[in-house]
């Protein structure tokens, strides 16, 4: 059986999904494939992580399930996922963008993305922003970068991707030092943040749009980049946006947290807003925060809960001795 050319080599325990030897991009421990929706009529993103702990397992479960559990247009969908036990990886099928990563896309373009596109894009990342944001418990991406973003070029979507780094946060602050040191915000490093950490890397991801150019490539190692992100130096690149509305927006982007606006006042500045009605935006945002409130109220009658911090981790009761499609979950509380 081939699609273009490219042979089925995998199916999916349940049937609905088959693997293509097409690959889509590869990592250190993470390969993902074209693939096929046999239901749907579709083609999807078929990841395959590699995972040797059980620490790694319920990290990559957690993400899984919040991509399930997030319902918005800017969020990548996740549509199921399963665990190899055998060759211990963990399957996840998600959309697929055909466009790839911003990432991608701008270094194939070959130059810096124009400014009407960026406003475009940064309106669509901010609004997936502020579902997150808005959630009860509020979700902090902690990994946005132009890796993390992708595109549909015929739709003109944007979607936020990988929520690997992904947390839930209570009414304390989060402490864990972790992200991509290039867009990671000066309070990560000081081992107390927010969400706000997600509005600081959202302007270094328009930097990166506007120059082509990915925040502190001046520096040689991740030292050199944490010394400049605490001592408050900006990246070299800031310097070569041409646009001064656009410049003024990424400075914002990078105050200090007790100044950084957040994904509601950015969506309502003039830079993001102009060339949209009020009357939309308004109904936008505030279907936004009705979703927002409805997905909790329906989350909480299922397996996973925000709210709650429940997630499925070791006490799993696996359907066959090597794949887990539609898993018989005991939920456990994760701390």
């Amino acid at each position: 059986m081939t699609s273009e050319g490219f042979l089925v080599v995998e199916k999916s325990p349940c049937g609905r999904y088959v693997r293509y030897n097409e690959i889509l991009g590869r990592g250190a421990f993470k390969n993902v494939y074209k693939g096929f929706d046999l239901v749907d009529n579709l083609e999807i993103a078929w990841s395959q992580i590699f995972v040797n702990d059980e620490t790694s397992q319920e990290k990559l479960f957690y993400e899984a399930v919040l991509l399930q559990s997030s319902n918005h247009g800017n969020i990548m969908k996740c549509y199921t996922f399963w665990l190899d036990y055998d060759n211990k990886v963990v399957n996840m099928i998600t959309e697929l963008f055909t466009s790839g990563s911003v990432r991608q896309y701008t270094k194939k373009l070959g130059c810096s993305v124009d400014v009407q596109t960026i406003k475009n894009w940064g309106r669509q990342i901010l609004q997936g922003l502020l579902y997150l944001h808005t959630q009860n418990p509020c979700i902090v991406h902690r990994d946005l970068k132009c890796d993390n973003i992708f595109i549909d070029v015929n739709k003109g979507d944007v979607k936020i991707g990988d929520f690997g780094l992904a947390t839930v946060m209570d009414q304390s602050p989060l402490r864990d030092l972790v992200g991509t040191p290039k867009f990671m915000a000066p309070e990560i490093y000081q081992g107390e943040y927010n969400e706000l950490v997600d509005i600081y890397a959202f302007g270094m991801c328009l930097m990166e749009m506007a120059t082509c150019e990915c925040p502190y490539s001046e520096c040689t190692n991740q030292f050199q980049i944490a010394w400049k992100v605490h001592t408050g130096e900006k990246p070299l690149a800031l310097e070569r946006v041409k646009d001064v509305e656009l410049k003024e927006i990424i400075d914002k982007c990078l105050l200090p947290a007790c100044l950084r606006p957040s994904a509601m006042e950015l969506l309502n500045d003039p830079f993001f807003s102009s060339g949209i009605s009020m009357e939309t935006e308004h109904n936008n945002n505030q279907d936004l925060i009705e979703d927002a409130y409805y997905g909790e109220m329906q989350s909480s009658c299922s397996s996973w809960s925000p709210v709650k911090k429940v997630f499925m981790s070791s006490q799993i009761t696996f359907a066959s001795s090597k794949d887990l499609c539609f898993p018989v979950l005991k939920p456990c509380i994760i701390v």
